[in-house]
């Protein structure tokens, strides 16, 4: 999940390279935190929130297939 999460993110911001995508698993429950630049934020959160919970969408269809819960966080 994570590097499905990590392709979707730096297909959409200007700098890659400072995309971090943290992740934590704990009894079925996978928690993934993103942390990218300033300016790239609002890419990833979109006009009204519309981007980030696209991601979460998908992301759930895979945490789904493997049983498993997911939680995105967007950290600034």
């Amino acid at each position: 999940m994570k590097k499905a999460l990590e392709y979707i993110i730096t297909s959409i911001v200007d700098d890659p390279k400072s995309v971090e995508i943290r992740e934590e698993e704990d009894n079925g429950v996978v928690n993934l935190f993103i942390r990218a630049g300033k300016d790239d934020v609002g890419k990833i959160i979109g006009k009204e929130g519309k981007i980030i919970k696209a991601i979460r969408n998908v992301l759930k269809i895979i945490a789904i297939k493997e049983n498993k819960r997911i939680f995105v966080s967007l950290e600034e």
